[in-house]
């Protein structure tokens, strides 16, 4: 029976199923984003600018480093109120159409807020911040009171 069909008719068909499956697909990550978890940070290229965060902690400070590639580290506002630790900042998108036509953006442009709660008090006077090749780099040294200390403990 598919022989019959012409062989353009069956190409236009198979765009149409494609552009629909584009669809569902759309559909799909807009109600995972409006309905998935909180804190989730799927979204959808060259729309929404979400950086990748990593915290981890030692004995002496916790480490937060964040991706933040094309943001002018003077653009990027960090506030630290309590144990809340908040990373403000905008990714700005730069208009030069010369002429371009793209066929693809993936980039994404945005501001962005973060925030986390921190899982003990700070030296807020001795915190570092640096950003190097598009890394912000933040260091806080727990406050004394709180730093593990190891006891020797005898055996008898």
């Amino acid at each position: 029976m598919f022989d019959l069909i012409p062989w353009r008719r069956r190409e236009i068909d198979r765009a149409r199923e494609r552009s629909a499956a584009d669809l569902w697909r759309e559909m799909d990550n807009l109600f995972e984003r409006f309905f998935g978890e909180a804190g989730r940070s799927e979204v959808a290229p060259g729309r929404t600018f979400a950086p990748a965060f990593d915290i981890s902690e030692t004995d002496d400070e916790l480490v937060v480093r964040a991706e933040l590639p094309g943001i002018d580290p003077k653009e990027v506002d960090i506030n630290l109120t309590g144990d809340r630790l908040t990373i403000k900042g905008e990714k700005k998108e730069k208009k030069e159409e010369r002429g371009e036509s793209y066929h693809r953006v993936e980039r994404s442009f945005g501001s962005f807020s973060r925030s986390f709660q921190l899982p003990c008090e700070v030296k807020e006077e001795d915190i570092k911040a640096v950003y190097k090749n598009g890394v912000l780099d933040l260091r806080l040294p727990k406050a004394d009171n709180v730093k593990r200390k190891t006891f020797k403990i005898e055996v008898k």
